[in-house]
């Protein structure tokens, strides 16, 4: 009697929620340090790194609890629903750091973009300017950040998934 395979749907699940809640503190931290609001290079790269690392602990859990054996379709399917899980969490705690922590959050985005910008380009004209602000406005609405959030997180988990999956697979002998 042949085993059914190994679902992904449970290790997506716990490996999200960690992901999540790991995501949700390092904001908590960023935001009490008054960075929340600076899109730092820096923060987005130790933000990618715990993903990294949480969806490659996922993957190799799955295939120890897989008897050694991991596809690439299965490290793809348990990396993305980790990816996806965590940016929702993600994603629901950005709308509450926009809407109840600190409502002032995206003006505050937009203020220390044009400061930046300004230092960058000062020849640039004021028209210009209100020009970029208003398109940054448009662009800032927690529905459209809900939605850029969702899709930079299945983005960046594809791409790890996949790498991470081409590293870790190991196939079952025909």
């Amino acid at each position: 009697m042949e085993k059914s395979p190994l679902k992904t749907n449970s290790f997506a699940l716990r490996y999200g929620l960690i992901l999540g809640l790991i995501s949700v503190v390092f904001g908590l931290m960023i935001y009490f340090l008054e960075m929340h609001y600076q899109n730092n290079t820096k923060i987005g790269i130790v933000s990618l790194l715990i993903s990294s690392v949480v969806i490659i602990l996922g993957l190799l859990a799955f295939r120890k609890a897989n008897q050694g054996f991991i596809s690439l379709s299965q490290a793809l399917k348990t990396g993305l629903g980790i990816a996806l899980v965590s940016g929702i969490i993600s994603v629901l705690y950005q709308i509450i750091l926009v809407t109840v922590i600190d409502p002032d959050t995206i003006q505050k985005t937009i203020d220390f973009q044009i400061d930046k910008i300004k230092m960058e380009q000062p020849e640039l004209p004021a028209q210009t300017l209100n020009q970029i602000e208003s398109m940054q406005k448009k662009l800032t609405s927690p529905a459209i950040m809900a939605a850029i959030g969702i899709i930079f997180s299945l983005f960046f988990g594809f791409i790890i998934s996949l790498i991470a999956g081409l590293i870790v697979k190991k196939s079952r002998p025909e």
